[in-house]
């Protein structure tokens, strides 16, 4: 590499070049040339073929760098998509962005600014690859969805880098200043490169960005970001002639004869766009027009974005080209697709959109790819891109009557899936019976599918119950309430419960289903108060129904509520009461919780004896590995308000052993440090609730471990 710097200096003052000169021509620095022809700065091959290419070297810089590829790889997550194959007239860029990334430079993040469709995203994807072998902690990509109005705040940012950094969900604080804070601290500590793709403003990404560290951070935004005065700035403007019709000659890949004068002219009606030209030469290649045809096709006002004529080199202008193009079928499913709540879908979503078979939905997505109408991704997922999304609402949008069809096939999807998938994850659990087309094929092959799917989808599921009005609300509401408990999704739990109590007003019966589980979700959130109040609204709402069942379930719900709220003659009473109808009705999964709820009752009323059978008899009935590491718990709790201190640790040790479950895992490792802190071994407490504040966090307020924490652990770390 040395003598690469050499020979370019060599080069540059041979061509009389100054070191600013050059810096100014392949948008780099003065300090990193300098590094570089003093052998103290790595060289990609890149970054010698834009030396090369300013310096006119006829590749002798590019000679000099090995030709053998980087061989590190990253041990984190690799999220990046495929780079393309057709990226041409861009290698000025490609280095600045190179120089920008070095992890010897102060700078930490790159902004790519530019007009919509100019190849921001696919410069960063190349750069990012070409810089994965850098960054040994991952490199990962988020669409920040900038230019709709589904953009993400910064909040809901940090909230999914966060979980793809693998921090677990029940450590991720719910205000934004929280999140950031334990984002940079993450950034701080590793080596990961982000790339950030349709960034709104710089106020969305600034609090995402590292201060310190060697993480580096790449922008794609339509705005320059002008405020991030720090930041590596790389505009990027259209492709020159030249490298227009170089890249339009490489999508059609000798598959077809078109003139350099036609080639030309074609370009320059797209606007030396790189999207518009890769539309066009598809068109070409596949859809049977020939060059002269497609002129005419760009060159009419009538068949082209009204914005060409005013010079507006727009996407959607490249994008009127392929949506109009497409045969009236495709453009009818499109504008279906664009119905979708969320940005990103499964292709079972998709074929609930069109309401076409598997293989004919496989078709369509697959014609819709080949024109970047959609992205298909490796795992299965189609995504819109926010101004596809944005065109086709304002062009292709289906009329209202179709609009209520394909909203209507998708509610029911989402409504038989999210039945499916909880009825996978939560076996045991009670739920009301109802029969709904899922208009796709099936999804789940196991538990471990349901669950990834619903920690994928949860989103969408939130956002798919605004769009309902009718009784489906409510009963979506409710099918995605099991895993709202077990991720303590409480913001999501509680907002589509609330919309939900619209769609059940009039029918009582399903009233109280919503109130309840609206009070469970308000007590798990440590408001026991509010917890009480709609626990009691849904006990009249059942009474009016006539409800026996429903009544049950509020009085057994309300009595935590009570427990919680320091009543634990009131809670066992309740219990008592619940407790003798679920074993006439034989709900042995209620059984089970209420035995618990009974053996904390008799805790706190000192009755410990009585409260270890009712825990016993709790394990001795549960049939999942979570129960039963609940009743574990549950016993060894027992044990520990009795001073039962070694029989306290042996139970929390088997809860721990047995679930898988954050959180549970966190409350049995929460009892085991406050065995510790009991026993004098302060070391030892201190490193086992630190291990249990990494998997979750406790609220002191409805997790005895926690409050006993909160007693013991001023005489340990």
């Amino acid at each position: 590499m040395t003598d690469l710097g050499r020979e370019l200096r060599l080069c540059r003052e041979a061509a009389s070049w100054s070191l600013a000169r050059m810096a100014s021509a392949i948008y780099s620095s003065k300090g990193h040339l300098s590094k570089v022809e003093n052998g103290k700065a790595r060289v990609t091959r890149q970054l010698a073929a834009a030396y090369d290419q300013a310096l006119n070297a006829n590749g002798v810089l590019l000679a000099m760098v090995d030709d053998v590829p980087d061989q590190r790889r990253p041990r984190g997550l690799v999220g990046l998509p495929e780079p393309t194959r057709h990226f041409v007239g861009r290698t000025p860029e490609l280095a600045s962005v190179a120089v920008a990334l070095g992890t010897h430079q102060d700078v930490r993040t790159c902004v790519i600014s530019g007009l919509a469709g100019v190849g921001k995203t696919a410069l960063a994807v190349a750069a990012a690859w070409q810089a994965a072998g850098d960054f040994r902690d991952g490199c990962l990509f988020f669409d920040l969805r900038g230019q709709n109005e589904s953009t993400l705040t910064t909040t809901e940012a940090a909230h999914h880098l966060l979980g793809a950094l693998e921090v677990p969900r029940d450590l991720v604080p719910g205000d934004q200043d929280g999140r950031v804070n334990v984002l940079r601290d993450i950034l701080r500590s590793r080596q990961v490169l982000l790339v950030l793709d349709n960034v709104r403003d710089a106020r969305q990404v600034r609090p995402l960005l590292p201060a310190t560290g060697r993480s580096r951070v790449i922008l794609t935004s339509r705005s320059r970001l002008p405020s991030l005065d720090d930041a590596w700035h790389v505009p990027l403007g259209m492709l020159t002639s030249q490298s227009g019709q170089s890249l339009f000659h490489a999508v059609l890949d000798g598959r077809a004869e078109v003139s350099d004068t036609d080639a030309a002219t074609i370009v320059r009606q797209c606007g030396h766009l790189p999207l518009a030209i890769r539309i066009a030469s598809a068109r070409i290649v596949h859809g049977g027009w020939d060059a002269r045809h497609l002129l005419r096709r760009l060159t009419d006002a009538a068949t082209k974005f009204p914005a060409l004529d005013e010079g507006d080199r727009s996407v959607t202008a490249a994008l009127s080209v392929t949506v109009d193009a497409l045969p009236p079928d495709q453009r009818h499913h499109l504008g279906a697709l664009s119905l979708h709540p969320g940005s990103t879908m499964t292709v079972q979503a998709a074929q609930a959109l069109t309401g076409l078979t598997p293989a004919t939905t496989d078709q369509l997505l697959d014609q819709l790819h080949e024109h970047h109408l959609v992205t298909r991704a490796a795992d299965g997922r189609v995504q819109l891109h926010d101004l596809v999304h944005a065109y086709v609402v304002q062009y292709a949008h289906p009329d209202e009557e179709n609009t209520a069809s394909v909203i209507n096939r998708l509610i029911d999807h989402y409504l038989a899936i999210t039945t499916d998938a909880d009825a996978l994850v939560e076996p045991q659990r009670f739920r009301i019976q109802h029969t709904v087309s899922p208009h796709s094929e099936p999804v789940f092959a196991d538990d471990t599918s349901a669950l990834a799917w619903l920690r994928s989808t949860w989103p969408t599921l939130v956002r798919t119950t605004e769009l309902v009005e009718d009784d489906r609300c409510w009963r979506l509401a409710l099918a995605a309430r099991g895993f709202f408990f077990r991720e303590k999704l409480f913001d999501a739990w509680i907002s589509t419960h609330e919309r939900a109590l619209v769609t059940a007003a009039g029918d009582p019966a399903a009233t109280g289903m919503v109130l309840n589980s609206l009070g469970m979700a308000h007590l798990e959130s440590g408001l026991i108060e509010a917890s009480v109040e709609y626990h009691q609204r849904a006990r009249e709402a059942f009474a009016e129904a006539g409800d026996e069942a429903g009544a049950i379930d509020a009085l057994s719900s309300l009595a935590w509520a009570r427990l919680y709220q320091g009543s634990p003659s009131e809670a066992l009473s309740d219990l008592t009461t619940s407790l003798e109808s679920y074993r006439r009705s034989g709900r042995e999964r209620n059984v089970v919780i209420a035995l618990r709820g009974t053996a904390f009752a008799l805790t706190a009323l000192g009755h410990h004896d009585r409260a270890r059978t009712s825990a016993t008899e709790a394990y001795k009935f549960s049939t999942s590995p979570i129960d039963m590491a609940r009743a574990l718990s549950c016993l060894a709790w027992v044990a520990y308000q009795a001073n039962h201190l070694a029989a306290a640790g042996r139970l929390s040790a088997e809860a721990a052993e047995l679930t898988e479950n954050g959180y549970e895992l966190a409350r049995a490792l929460t009892g085991l440090g406050n065995v510790a802190a009991r026993k004098g071994d302060d070391a030892e407490a201190g490193r086992l609730w630190t291990a249990a504040d990494e998997l979750a966090s406790l609220n002191p307020a409805v997790v005895w471990e926690s409050s006993a924490r909160r007693y013991v652990s001023g005489s340990a770390v």
